[in-house]
């Protein structure tokens, strides 16, 4: 089977753009959400504050006879002047809060007041985490200038080994890769209430790698059949490039999709998300390589071909 990447070019960039406008739009409304306050929903790495999680004893007689009501918890949040925080029920039986920075009394006294209305809690799942808010914002900087630096680096090395409109389209498959994967969380954050910490940055820097591998790929064939055939069409090279390259693309992206869902459904909590990040971004590095960076360039380079020619017949029309 062929694919005929540059024919359908309209069909990819407009799947591309629904799903980053989507995200866009759930980035707005989630900066929006007084409990959000940003694109993504952060975790403690990047805001600082005290996390705190909870879930009954179940094998204490009744005391799991009908599942934690949310609105019982924020009233007791609201007694312990902690109106504004971050609540979320996990698995019928367990609480997950996230809210200001607390002492060891405030803890105790937080917990005391929901086990007097919610029942007794398990010490063995208890969990808090406290992270400083100067600590937070040096991560958030940290990691933000880590992908800011990933970003200039590979543009400058893909202008020197290739043409500038090559590295430019490179570029925005790359940003491409980013937004759809930022998106996805943000709308992950809005409806199930997942947070992004350290490993998102490190799964971003992760997948920037991982696509403008295949891109390249892609690109070298290009450039290897249009040295061979100069006076080629150029959406034909960049198909037949495609296809040229696509099992090993396939190969690649599948192989590594098995070890990820491996670590997302085994690996704990702690790597869930990080592998979760990791799939959207290495599909849609797959997929950007593929359908958006090679037809940007034949789009581009048909385009800056008609109008050397028009500007040509323009010039032989004068001069004759």
């Amino acid at each position: 089977m062929k694919l005929n990447v540059i024919k359908n070019r309209g069909l990819w960039w407009g799947i591309s753009s629904l799903i980053i406008l989507s995200g866009l739009a759930s980035m707005v409304i989630s900066w929006n959400r007084p409990d959000i306050r940003a694109p993504l929903r952060p975790s403690l790495d990047f805001i600082g504050g005290t996390r705190l999680q909870y879930e009954l004893d179940c094998s204490k007689p009744g005391n799991c006879d009908k599942p934690i009501d949310i609105a019982v918890v924020s009233e007791v949040m609201k007694a312990q002047d902690l109106a504004n925080s971050s609540i979320q029920v996990v698995d019928k039986y367990g609480v997950s809060i996230r809210t200001k920075k607390l002492d060891v009394g405030d803890r105790t006294q937080l917990e005391a007041a929901l086990t007097q209305k919610l029942g007794a809690f398990d010490p063995q799942k208890t969990q808090n985490d406290t992270v400083g808010p100067t600590l937070g914002q040096q991560i958030f900087q940290q990691g933000l200038l880590a992908l800011i630096v990933s970003f200039a680096g590979i543009l400058i090395y893909l202008t020197f080994r290739f043409q500038f409109d090559y590295s430019f389209f490179a570029f925005v498959a790359l940003v491409h890769d980013v937004l759809i994967t930022a998106g996805i969380f943000s709308i992950l954050g809005l409806v199930q209430g997942i947070e992004v910490d350290s490993l998102f940055i490190v799964s971003l820097l992760t997948i920037i790698g991982f696509s403008v591998n295949d891109t390249v790929v892609i690109y070298d064939r290009i450039r290897e059949v249009l040295s061979l055939n100069p006076e080629a069409s150029i959406d034909q090279v960049v198909d037949d490039a495609v296809n040229q390259t696509l099992t090993r693309s396939i190969n690649t992206t599948v192989t590594v999709l098995l070890t990820l869902s491996a670590i997302f459904f085994f690996g704990g909590e702690t790597l869930k998300y990080f592998a979760l990040a990791l799939i959207i971004g290495f599909t849609a590095g797959a997929y950007s390589s593929i359908f958006i960076a090679s037809t940007l360039l034949a789009w581009w380079r048909g385009r800056s071909t008609k109008k050397e020619d028009g500007r040509r017949k323009m010039e032989e029309g004068i001069n004759s």
